[in-house]
């Protein structure tokens, strides 16, 4: 079965350690997580961001005053997906850390769970929901050779 088709565009914002973030995230990887997650056609914008702007973004929009990993935007998921995503790299950068893993390792799951944010999936209305969408990433994850990063 082919792989939806992806019309995206890959930003860093002002970063200090800019370089880090672009190379854990070359464009070829960000493209495969994504057309992995996605169950239709899709034009998805990824923005690496700082925590000035993760947080304000977060606080305009979700009414929450602090920088969070992933914020996904999501336009229209039909006839196809039209989403943005905002990872901001000074917490994706510390998580990794904190979880002892690589930071592509993390941009990974961070991409494949912004990608089903921006189809729908929810992992705040409920427990149940929470688990469907926590053991679809893991499935999306190990297709794509990663480990599961709920164990």
């Amino acid at each position: 079965m082919a792989l939806p088709s992806l019309s995206l565009s890959l930003q860093f914002g002002d970063l200090a350690d800019a370089a880090t973030h672009r190379a854990a995230l070359p464009r070829h990887l960000v493209v495969r997580c994504i057309r992995h997650a996605l169950e239709a056609d899709a034009e998805i914008t990824v923005r690496i961001v700082d925590a000035e702007e993760g947080q304000a973004l977060n606080r305009d929009y979700r009414g929450r005053d602090y920088a969070t990993n992933v914020l996904t935007f999501d336009y229209a998921t039909e006839p196809m997906v039209m989403a943005d995503l905002v990872l901001c790299a000074p917490v994706v950068a510390r998580e990794a850390a904190e979880l002892k893993k690589p930071l592509a390792q993390h941009y990974v799951h961070l991409l494949v769970h912004g990608t089903l944010h921006a189809q729908g999936w929810d992992h705040e209305t409920g427990e149940e929901d929470a688990e469907e969408m926590e053991a679809r990433e893991t499935q999306i994850l190990a297709g794509l050779g990663q480990p599961d990063p709920y164990r």
